[in-house]
């Protein structure tokens, strides 16, 4: 393993961690906070007041967001997200404005899985391992 990657990162940040530009972002936080119990540890707004980086915990992890504007374009994305109950997530996520991709199934690789399409267009496949082993 190259020693370049071993340095400090804060609590909930990996060596790779996800930045969105999105067309609403107090839209997407809300959505995030009611479905995923998203906690925002930190946001800073911009001279114009728009949100220039908002910081949010979901379980163990941190996903960060912006405004889209300029060079920085609205895009969407896929997330992988491991819950302890994908029925229950998967249920939250329809109540707050989510559409179906897939309805939560058991699948032939180890997990119990569901497709949701958040409001603003991202991909989310809300997971459980039901095997405690590492995929092939």
């Amino acid at each position: 393993m190259n020693d370049i990657f071993e340095t400090y990162k804060p609590e909930g940040f990996g060596t790779i961690n996800s930045y969105l530009f999105v067309s609403e972002p107090k839209e997407l936080i809300s959505f995030l906070k009611q479905v995923f119990w998203a906690k925002e540890i930190n946001q800073t707004i911009d001279k114009e007041g728009n949100i220039a980086n908002s910081i949010l915990k979901i379980g163990q992890s941190c996903i960060m967001l912006s405004q889209a504007r300029g060079q920085f374009l609205n895009m969407s994305t896929a997330l992988y997200l491991f819950v302890d109950d994908v029925d229950k997530i998967h249920q939250r996520a329809i109540d707050n404005g989510a559409e179906v991709i897939f309805g939560p199934e058991d699948i032939d690789y180890g997990d119990r899985q569901s497709g949701i399409k958040d409001p603003l267009g991202n991909y989310w496949w809300i997971s459980k391992r039901l095997v405690n082993e590492q995929y092939n």
